[in-house]
C-alpha cells in the first residue's frame, strides 16, 4: 500500500507514477501495488487517467474518511489526510513492514523492493 496525502498534487503524482513505472518489478515479486488516499473514487479515476496510469490501481480511502489509514495509525487528524507511507501486507493480511516519510518527500521504491525481498 502506497499512501499519499492527496491526489492532484505534485509529489503524490510522482509517487503514483513510480508505482506504475515499477509494476513489472512488483509482479516479479508477486506483489500488488496500490496507491491509497482519502480522495473519492471518481477523483482517483480521473487523476489516474490524467497521469496515464493504467496498470496500478489507485484506491479511495474516502468513506469512512481515512478509515484504512486510521486502522494503520497513518491518519493525520489535524489535516484530514494520511501520512505519506508505504506498507507491506503479507499473505495473511498482517503488516509486515511500514515506513512513514516526510510529507513532502518522494518515497524511495528501492527500499520498498528491498524490504519485500528481505521478508521472503
Amino acid at each position: 500500500l502506497s499512501f499519499h496525502p492527496l491526489a492532484w498534487t505534485p509529489v503524490c503524482a510522482m509517487q503514483m507514477k513510480s508505482l506504475e513505472e515499477n509494476k513489472k518489478e512488483f509482479e516479479k515479486l508477486n506483489v500488488v501495488p496500490l496507491g491509497v488516499s482519502v480522495d473519492s473514487s471518481p477523483s482517483k479515476a480521473a487523476w489516474a487517467k490524467d497521469l496515464g496510469i493504467k496498470d496500478v490501481q489507485l484506491v479511495a480511502d474516502f468513506w469512512p474518511h481515512g478509515g484504512l489509514a486510521k486502522q494503520l495509525g497513518l491518519f493525520r487528524e489535524q489535516d484530514g489526510i494520511s501520512e505519506r507511507a508505504n506498507v507491506l501486507i503479507d499473505e495473511n493480511g498482517k503488516v509486515a513492514w511500514i515506513k512513514v516519510y516526510p510529507i513532502h518527500e518522494l518515497p524511495n521504491l528501492k527500499e520498498v523492493l528491498e524490504a519485500i525481498t528481505d521478508k521472503r
